[in-house]
């Protein structure tokens, strides 16, 4: 792998940052704000769509949850890009969520669901959530496990490749449900697993770090200045997935796009 060079649509010295730092060179795009990133993630998406259906007919993405992505996801309703890309032939999986109802306000599925998925023409039978609706949570992520691969046609222990998965980054410097410390991290075996929380959090499910290294294209939302500090330690860090399980991407640092406001940039 030859990594990119960094990008920065501003024109500002993030290369330069890096350079002494870390042998990794993350492809980062700079935006002004959170509306501008909502923006450039529309447009990421939609390119991704289009090039996949050209080529087969068919899009296969994964998305996120949380507080960043959710202009993005009404932009996603609302942009004519968008609303014109031919649903019928995407796929739509999540890549974690929480343990509760499909109408509880902490679940994934129901950001999507009042922001975008209401407003275009994606059949049912594409949107492919977390079942959360087992007692058993291992039997939720098998579910789960075996609709990915019946939608992918995968054999066992073959894994599916995403055109595009869309992350974000806490600041303890986890995707998706992979959490410092977590043994979830280490999942190599399962496309899904089941990721018990203490400390009275909520239980979740979340693809494995094998499935989003294995995507074409993968997008990391970071807005905000209180992701400034773990934005600045992850990217000037020697690699440690135990400790930052967002790490778990640098072998394919390539293929990641990391979309961030000038915000989240103040201490690089």
């Amino acid at each position: 792998m030859v990594p990119k060079e960094p990008m920065d649509s501003y024109g500002g010295d993030i290369g330069g940052i890096m350079e002494a730092l870390t042998n990794y060179k993350p492809n980062i795009d700079v935006v002004s704000d959170p509306e501008s990133l909502a923006q450039k993630s529309v447009e990421v998406f939609v390119t991704n769509a289009r090039k996949a259906i050209k080529a087969r007919e068919a899009f296969y993405v994964a998305i996120s949850g949380g507080h960043t992505p959710r202009r993005f996801y009404e932009l996603l309703g609302k942009m004519p890009q968008a609303r014109s890309l031919s649903w019928d032939k995407i796929h739509l999986f999540w890549v974690d969520e929480r343990i509760v109802s499909t109408d509880s306000d902490l679940s994934n599925y129901k950001l999507a669901a009042d922001t975008f998925l209401r407003e275009v023409a994606i059949p049912e039978h594409n949107v492919h959530r977390i079942p959360t609706e087992y007692d058993n949570f291992k039997d939720a992520a098998r579910c789960y496990e075996s609709t990915i691969r019946t939608v992918f046609g995968l054999g066992e222990g073959q894994i599916p490749q995403f055109d595009l998965i869309v992350l974000g980054m806490g600041v303890d410097g986890h995707t998706g449900s992979l959490f410092p410390n977590s043994y979830a991290t280490f999942d190599t075996e399962d496309l899904a697993c089941v990721v018990y929380v203490l400390d009275e959090q909520l239980n979740r499910i979340t693809l494995t770090h094998p499935v989003l290294c294995a995507a074409t294209r993968l997008v990391v939302q970071v807005s905000g200045r209180e992701k400034a500090g773990i934005l600045k330690e992850v990217l000037t860090s020697e690699p440690d997935e135990v400790r930052y399980p967002i790490h778990a991407l640098w072998p394919v640092i390539d293929k990641v796009t990391w979309l961030v406001d000038k915000a989240a940039t103040e201490l690089l």
